[in-house]
């Protein structure tokens, strides 16, 4: 699939542009005044595209179009505007405690906020990322592929976006992106350094989704990629799936199974640590674009239609949810109270605990 798709819901029609950058003709000085441009306040905020949602203990927070990002205190039933300093699209979140979390997204931001998302500030965009990964480059004494690649992202200017993050605790972290882009602060993110040497992905593949199973850490991404990490995401060994679609996510079960999830519905479970893949058994045909292992350790999926998965079997198969005024999803996140909060193209749905148990056949 061609790096200029608009991929990870790429079905969302106008809301596509959103989700993965450069978008053809788009310049680059856009993106730097939206990088300054502090996000704009609307009443209707919690009804705007949210393209993430993760809970800071009891707090949750979503984060979506124009630097928007929401504040509940009272698991998902209402909504706040937080002080955000860019106004460019933000694409993902994770809190390691009730205060501290970070956010990233496009023009290569990284947020970080130690009030609980209070306030935030910028600790990277794009236009810094562009010459940590030129002056690695040049420091390694790169030639060939990687400095022209690090001199074509200086010249371009920040229009190449971060689509996922994990912190494994406050001070070290990886955030990852478009063509590839991995970057990795070991201080909490006052400082960054390159990280992509630290996997095999020569062409440039897109990297979406970032998480923790177990001891290991898994990253996913464009045609088929698939890695992991037993090392605390010092190096990454790919590994062999079954697809050669996009994967948009992963997710692990209680008892230890890994689930990669993407692209037209497709997803697929590892009891091994990757080595072997079987698909899931689920009915849908429209692309998986979030995933939550549950406090009862069951797992839910949802996709671009609108639509709400369940696993009790870590895995091996997946059964409808039925969810009042579904609504096109991009992210999805468990309350303290056992509700489930969607993000999604309309803004956020909470859908309530007794709800979660429909479709729980093994």
């Amino acid at each position: 699939m061609a790096k200029s798709t608009l991929l990870r819901c790429a079905a969302l029609g106008v809301v596509a542009v959103l989700i993965i950058a450069p978008v053809a003709g788009w310049p680059a000085a856009e993106y730097r005044d939206a990088l300054d441009r502090p996000s704009p306040t609307s009443v209707h905020a919690a009804q705007s595209v949210l393209l993430a949602v993760a809970p800071a203990e009891r707090r949750l927070v979503a984060v979506g179009e124009r630097g928007t990002i929401m504040l509940s205190d009272d698991h998902g039933a209402n909504w706040r505007q937080a002080k955000v300093p860019v106004s460019v699209s933000l694409t993902a979140t994770q809190f390691v405690s009730a205060r501290v979390g970070w956010v990233v997204g496009h023009g290569g931001v990284v947020l970080a906020t130690t009030d609980g998302g209070e306030t935030w500030r910028r600790q990277l965009d794009g236009r810094k990322a562009a010459q940590i990964e030129f002056d690695a480059a040049q420091g390694e004494g790169a030639a060939g592929k990687r400095l022209r690649d690090a001199e074509r992202l200086v010249k371009e200017g920040p229009d190449k976006p971060f689509l996922d993050l994990y912190f494994s605790d406050e001070r070290n972290g990886l955030v990852i992106g478009a063509y590839g882009l991995i970057f990795v602060t070991t201080d909490g993110g006052q400082r960054w350094r390159s990280a992509q040497q630290r996997l095999d992905n020569p062409k440039g593949r897109h990297l979406y989704g970032l998480r923790a199973v177990g001891k290991a850490l898994y990253l996913v991404g464009e045609q088929g990629a698939a890695y992991r990490s037993d090392d605390g995401g010092q190096r990454f060994v790919e590994l062999k799936t079954p697809y050669a679609g996009s994967y948009f996510g992963v997710v692990g079960a209680a008892t230890g199974e890994v689930i990669v999830f993407g692209l037209r519905g497709h997803a697929y479970w590892s009891a091994d640590a990757g080595a072997n893949w079987q698909q899931s058994e689920i009915a849908t045909g429209s692309t998986l674009t979030a995933g939550l292992r549950f406090a009862d350790g069951s797992l839910l999926l949802v996709n671009e239609s609108g639509q709400a998965f369940r696993s009790v079997n870590g895995g091996r198969s997946f059964n409808p949810l039925t969810i009042a005024q579904p609504s096109p999803y991009t992210g999805v996140a468990q309350a303290a109270d056992g509700g489930v909060i969607l993000s999604g193209v309309r803004g956020i749905t909470r859908v309530v605990p007794a709800a979660l148990t429909a479709g729980g056949k093994p």
